[in-house]
């Protein structure tokens, strides 16, 4: 059970003394029975720091002081999203939350721990929400419709907020609020634990404050111009995962003739010609179209052990789970607001838009991982950030990249574009590797060199790649 205790930390420094630190010491139970001990509260921040008049917002911020400090400097751990908060731990009874406080102490050994929320979407001070509409279950997805919701979405986004100027909510801005806390925390230089979007945050970081980091350990990587994917590049996941699915003893009586991308391209087709309606129990019929197929390769796919089930039971009609799951989608939903005013601010260069536009996987997946930010970028209150932030440059700091090549949401030819500007990175791919923050869970003495990196600036002597555990194919629905 946590306590939370009355004493309040003010800390501030001269150079930032508008950037007032409040932290209130705590306690929580871990999963193995170990107490944590904390401090968390939150930063005031302006919420413009290009508007000398801008008013002031609080940004959450949680620190774990090191069990037994060797002088190096803290681990700051940024987390993904954008729309992801880790506050939320604290008090949270669940199985998963104690797992996740465990981890912390593991990071806090030797070094402080530094959790900064991110501005918008943070427990100590504004949580901003969009409210997407439900879709019509008659009709089926259209990326004209979506383009329309978030035109609207855009269009009204400062009207539904009165009070916040949302042309703060970058990513620069992000950066800029870890700094801010470094500063209030007095330290010289820090390190930086990052994934999925905290990576691109963790580059953010490294662009806009040269110096102060003094090592990195990122996965999932996202660099800051390469936040529309590249469809191929998403499809070649596919690829990779279909042939190991091919190979298989269980699934191999249920592939069909040619394939499983054969089969996924059939099944393309035939919706090209026109929507399928299915009766789902207890609901009622709903209509399947061209570009609910498309998203839901991919939303299959980052989960790679329901992909091939999915394909091979599309292919032979069997649409029922995949309406159900359909039905759910298109119900009224909430989002944060922080990620399209993040996303669309941080755009890709026209070069990458170019070769976006005249993908050859366009036509099996469609443009909907971008078009619906893509037409509204202009809307939205957050102003394109441009070239010279987005595109990397030379730097120095250690880094060392752990990434999958089974990565859908975060391809692993990211890294390939980012790697040649860090001289002194190191790179481990992990093949089978997915999207989530446990790459090296079968491999735990790389994990343990990594952390060691990220302690004590070690830098392992890793191989180039190594495999993740077989994954274990679920079967398509014909089995029972």
């Amino acid at each position: 059970m946590r306590v939370l205790l009355g004493l309040v930390l003010l800390l501030a420094t001269p150079a930032m003394a508008q950037d007032r630190l409040s932290l209130a010491p705590g306690t929580e139970t871990a999963s193995d029975g170990s107490t944590v001990r904390y401090e968390a509260g939150a930063i005031e921040v302006p919420e413009n720091r290009t508007k000398p008049d801008s008013r002031k917002i609080r940004v959450g911020v949680l620190r774990i002081k090191a069990a037994k400090d060797i002088g190096q400097p803290p681990i700051f751990l940024l987390v993904g999203g954008p729309g992801v908060t880790l506050l939320d731990t604290l008090g949270d009874p669940s199985p998963l939350a104690k797992r996740r406080l465990r981890m912390w102490l593991d990071h806090a050994e030797t070094n402080d721990l530094v959790i900064v929320e991110q501005r918008g979407y943070t427990l100590r001070g504004d949580m901003l929400e969009l409210r997407y509409p439900a879709a019509l279950l008659d009709r089926p997805s259209r990326i004209e419709d979506d383009i329309a919701v978030t035109r609207k979405l855009a269009e009204g986004a400062a009207a539904a907020n009165p009070g916040h100027d949302l042309t703060g909510y970058t990513i620069a801005e992000c950066a800029d609020d870890v700094d801010s806390v470094r500063r209030a925390l007095g330290y010289p230089r820090i390190s930086l634990t990052a994934a999925s979007f905290g990576s691109q945050w963790a580059f953010a970081v490294l662009k806009r404050h040269p110096g102060t980091v003094a090592r990195g350990l990122i996965s999932l990587v996202e660099p800051l111009a390469n936040g529309y994917d590249m469809p191929a590049q998403v499809f070649a996941v596919m690829q990779r995962v279909a042939f190991e699915a091919e190979q298989g003893p269980a699934l191999r009586p249920f592939i069909p003739q040619g394939g499983l991308i054969a089969a996924a391209r059939t099944v393309r087709d035939r919706f090209a010609k026109g929507p399928v309606t299915v009766e789902v129990p207890g609901t009622g019929k709903v209509v399947l179209g061209l570009g609910d197929f498309q998203r839901a390769l991919l939303s299959h796919v980052t989960d790679a052990s329901r992909w091939p089930a999915f394909v091979i039971d599309a292919y032979n009609g069997r649409y029922q789970a995949w309406a159900a799951e359909e039905v759910e989608s298109r119900k009224a939903s909430t989002a944060s607001l922080i990620g399209p005013l993040i996303d669309t601010a941080t755009g890709v260069t026209a070069a990458r838009w170019a070769q976006i536009q005249t993908d050859p996987a366009l036509d099996m997946l469609g443009p909907w991982n971008f078009a619906a930010y893509a037409a509204t970028a202009d809307l939205w209150p957050t102003a394109d950030l441009g070239d010279a932030f987005r595109l990397p440059v030379r730097d120095e700091t250690p880094i060392l990249f752990v990434q999958g090549d089974w990565d859908a949401n975060t391809p692993v030819e990211n890294l390939v574009d980012v790697l040649p500007w860090f001289p002194n990175a190191r790179a481990l791919i992990v093949h089978r590797g997915q999207h989530n923050g446990r790459l090296l869970r079968d491999r735990p003495d790389l994990d343990a060199a990594t952390m060691r990196f990220l302690r004590d600036g070690t830098m392992p002597a890793l191989p180039g790649r190594v495999d993740a555990a077989p994954v274990k194919f679920a079967l398509p629905a014909s089995t029972g």
